[in-house]
C-alpha cells in the first residue's frame, strides 16, 4: 500500500513540476541558502521545539535535497530508487506510530526551511496533516524599507505576545489591528487557554472560508478573518455557529475581493448629477421621485467641535435648498462604541440616507449597510475600500496650495509654519501642497511642521522659537471659540492677523449627493466596476472646497492666487506636478508628470522644504491615536 502511496505522490510531484516549468518558475524546492546570500541578517534565535504549520514549510535549507522534490514537497525520484523505498516505509511509520522525532528547520520571513526531515515533511503533507513539530531557529533580517520586511517585523511583535505562527497577512498594519481587537480578550503574553481559543476560532473560520472558495482569492485567510472580525467581532467566531459564520461571510464576500486589489477604490473626482438616459417605456413606468429622509450622525457636537459644526452647517444648507421635500435629523455626541446602535435607530425611524461624519464610524456604517442593502450609507473618510458603503472627502490640498502661495509671498525670512492635527490619509497631501505653493513663489522657503495632537508639545511655542510668524492652522473654528488661530494668519507682538481661510462647503457636497440620488446618477457612480468601492473626492471645481481672503492681502498677490485658482478649477494646473522631491532628496514624481490621485491620497512622505516629521502613534494624545491607528499614516514604533 505504501508504494502505491508513493506513486500517487510522485504523480502529484510531476504535475506540479510541469506546471512550474511551463510557466517559467523554478520547479524545485526553494533553497534558504540562496535567499540568505542576498540578505543582511540581524539575528538568529532558537525557538525550541514548536508546532510548525505544514503549509508554511516551503523549502529546504541547502540545495542537496532540493531536486528530489517538486515545489509542493511531493517526490520526483523514480519508484525504484532507495529514496522511494524509504519514503514508503515512512508512510507506514507515521500512520502507525505518529511523528517520533522533531524535524529541524529554520524560520525566515514567516516561512520554514527544512534542515533535517524533508521526507517526513513530504509524507505528512501527502497524508494531509496540519502540522509537524520541529526544532526551529529563527533568522531575522535587518529592518529596512522593504514592505515584506516591515510586515515581518509586525509579525514578530504579534508572535512575541501570542506565540501564534500560523496566520499571515498581506498588508502592513494588519497584525497591529488584530492585536488591538484582541486586547479585550487576551492577556500579555497570551495564556494557553487564549491560544487554544484562538486556534479553534481560526480553524472554524478557515474551514468555512475555504468551503466558499476562499483559497482561490488573492487575499490570505488571515486578511479575510481580520475583515470579518472588524465587522462581527472576535467573539462571533466562537459564539456563532459555523452556519452563521458562513452566512455572514457570504454577505461580505465582496469585502474579501477588495482586500488585495490595487485599484480597490474608484475615485469620483467631479460630481455627476445627470440621470442615466431612459427609453420611452422606462419613462412611462418610472416611479414617483423617492422621498429622502437623511440622518447625520456625529461623534461630537457642533458646540464642542468645529468639524461637527461644519457638517451641521451643511445639513442646514440641505434643509434650506430642498425645503419640505427632504427631511433631515442630527444624532450627535455618539461614542464609537454606540455608532452601530445609532445608525440602526436612524434606519428603524425611517431614514434612508445615512451620513456618518468620522472615520471612526466606518466599520459600524459598513455593518449596517450590509444588513440593510436598500439604505444608502456614506462615511466621511478617505482611502477606505468598502463595497457596501461609499466614502467622501474633499481635496483640501488645493486650497492649502493656494494658502502656501500666500504664505510664501508674505514671509520676510523664508520661514512659514504649518500646524497639523491628525496624521491620517489626506493630511500629508495638505502639508505638501502648502509647502509646494510656498516654494513656487519663494524657492528658499522652509515650512516648519508642528502637530497639535502630540503629547507634551506646544506647537505655537516651537514656532515662536524658530522665528516663524506666518502660520497655517486648523481650517475652521466653531463660533463659541474666540481664538484667532485658524486658517492662515500672521502673528506679531502677540497679535494675530487672519489672512486667509480654507473652507469646507459641506452643504454643497450634501446637496449634490442628494441631487445625484434623486436623479439616478448615484446608481451610475456605483457601476464603474463591480470590484471597486466608491469614494467621492471633490475639490474646488465642485464648489466643495474654497479659500477666502482678507482685504489685507496685496492686490497683486490676490491676482496671482485667483489665476492659480482658476487654473486648478479647470484642471489646467495640478499642484502635484513633478519634479517632486521628498526630505531625503528622493524623486517622488518625474519632471512635468502629474502625480495620480491614488498616489496623492496615500502620501506617507514630506516635501524637501518641510522641516519636521510624521509622528509615531505612541507620540499622539489618546483621541488622535484612536483615529490614526486605523486610518492614519503614522508609523508605530512600539
Amino acid at each position: 500500500m505504501s508504494m502505491e502511496d508513493y506513486e500517487k505522490a510522485l504523480r502529484l510531484g510531476q504535475k506540479k513540476y510541469r506546471e512550474q516549468a511551463s510557466s517559467g518558475n523554478y520547479p524545485y524546492l526553494p533553497v534558504l541558502d540562496d535567499l540568505l546570500a542576498q540578505t543582511d541578517i540581524e539575528s538568529r534565535t532558537s525557538l525550541g521545539t514548536i508546532d510548525v504549520p505544514l503549509e508554511l514549510i516551503v523549502g529546504t535549507s541547502t540545495e542537496g535535497r532540493t531536486t528530489a522534490f517538486a515545489s509542493n514537497f511531493m517526490p520526483l525520484l523514480g519508484p525504484d530508487s532507495e529514496f522511494a523505498s524509504k519514503w514508503s516505509q515512512l508512510v507506514d511509520a507515521l500512520i502507525d506510530e505518529g511523528q517520533r522525532d522533531p524535524i529541524i528547520a529554520y524560520e525566515f520571513m514567516g516561512k520554514y526551511y527544512v534542515v533535517e526531515g524533508n521526507k517526513r515533511v513530504s509524507v505528512s503533507k501527502y497524508l494531509g496533516s496540519v502540522s509537524v513539530y520541529g526544532t526551529v531557529t529563527r533568522i531575522v533580517p535587518k529592518l529596512n524599507d522593504d514592505p515584506e520586511v516591515k510586515l515581518y517585523y509586525e509579525y514578530l511583535e504579534f508572535y512575541n505576545v501570542s506565540h501564534i505562527n500560523y496566520i499571515w497577512f498581506s498588508k502592513e498594519g494588519s497584525y497591529r489591528r488584530l492585536m488591538k481587537i484582541l486586547d479585550n480578550y487576551t492577556k500579555i503574553p497570551w495564556t494557553d487557554e487564549e491560544r487554544a481559543l484562538f486556534r479553534s476560532s481560526w480553524l472554524t473560520f478557515n474551514k468555512e472560508f475555504k468551503a466558499l472558495g476562499g483559497d482561490k482569492l488573492s487575499c490570505t485567510p488571515a486578511d479575510a478573518m481580520l475583515a470579518y472580525i472588524e465587522l462581527f467581532d472576535y467573539a462571533s467566531l466562537f459564539e456563532d455557529t459555523p452556519a452563521t459564520i458562513r452566512s455572514n461571510m457570504t454577505k461580505i464576500w465582496d469585502e474579501f475581493l477588495l482586500i488585495d486589489k490595487d485599484d480597490s477604490v474608484a475615485l469620483v473626482m467631479v460630481p455627476n448629477e445627470e440621470a442615466p438616459k431612459k427609453g420611452l417605456l422606462s419613462k412611462l413606468l418610472s416611479p414617483d421621485p423617492e422621498h429622502l429622509r437623511v440622518a447625520f450622525i456625529h461623534n461630537k457636537t457642533a458646540e464642542t467641535s468645529a468639524w461637527t459644526y461644519g457638517h451641521e452647517l451643511g445639513r442646514a444648507h440641505v434643509e434650506q435648498v430642498f425645503g419640505d421635500t427632504i427631511e433631515t435629523c442630527c444624532m450627535d455626541n455618539i461614542e464609537p462604541g454606540d455608532a452601530y446602535a445609532a445608525i440602526e435607530k436612524a434606519i428603524a425611524d425611517g431614514y434612508n440616507v445615512i451620513f456618518t461624519t468620522t472615520p471612526e464610524f466606518v466599520n459600524d456604517s459598513l455593518k449596517s449597510a450590509i444588513a440593510h442593502p436598500d439604505i444608502r450609507v456614506l462615511n466621511c473618510s478617505l482611502n477606505i475600500p468598502h463595497r457596501f458603503i461609499r466614502t467622501y472627502y474633499g481635496r483640501m490640498y488645493e486650497a492649502k496650495f493656494l494658502s502656501g502661495v500666500l504664505a510664501g509671498t508674505l514671509t520676510r525670512n523664508h520661514r512659514v509654519g504649518y500646524i497639523a492635527d491628525y496624521p491620517i490619509y489626506g493630511m500629508t497631501a495638505n502639508i505638501n501642497a502648502f509647502a509646494l505653493g510656498a516654494k513656487m513663489v519663494d524657492p528658499e522657503v522652509k515650512v516648519y511642521l508642528e502637530w497639535s495632537t502630540l503629547k507634551d508639545s506646544d506647537p505655537y511655542e516651537n514656532l515662536k522659537k524658530n522665528d516663524v510668524v506666518i502660520i497655517s492652522d486648523k481650517e475652521m473654528i466653531n463660533p463659541s471659540d474666540s481664538s484667532r488661530e485658524f486658517g492662515l494668519y500672521a502673528e506679531k507682538d502677540g497679535v494675530k492677523t487672519n489672512l486667509a481661510m480654507p473652507i469646507w462647503h459641506w452643504g454643497v457636497f450634501y446637496e449634490r449627493i442628494i441631487r445625484s440620488i434623486l436623479s439616478g446618477a448615484w446608481k451610475a457612480d456605483g457601476e464603474t466596476d463591480d470590484l471597486q468601492a466608491v469614494n467621492y473626492w471633490w475639490g474646488m471645481s465642485a464648489g466643495t472646497i474654497d479659500l477666502i481672503y482678507s482685504d489685507k492681502i496685496p492686490s497683486g498677490t490676490l491676482q496671482l492666487v485667483h489665476i492659480l485658482k482658476e487654473a486648478i478649477c479647470h484642471n489646467h494646473f495640478v499642484p502635484f506636478t513633478g519634479p517632486l522631491l521628498d526630505q531625503d532628496g528622493t524623486l517622488r514624481c518625474e519632471d512635468k508628470v502629474v502625480m495620480p490621485p491614488e498616489d496623492v491620497i496615500v502620501m506617507d512622505w514630506l516635501s524637501d522644504n518641510v522641516i519636521g516629521r510624521i509622528p509615531a502613534l505612541d507620540e499622539l494624545v489618546d483621541d488622535a491615536r484612536k483615529v490614526a491607528v486605523h486610518y492614519g499614516i503614522a508609523p508605530d514604533n512600539n
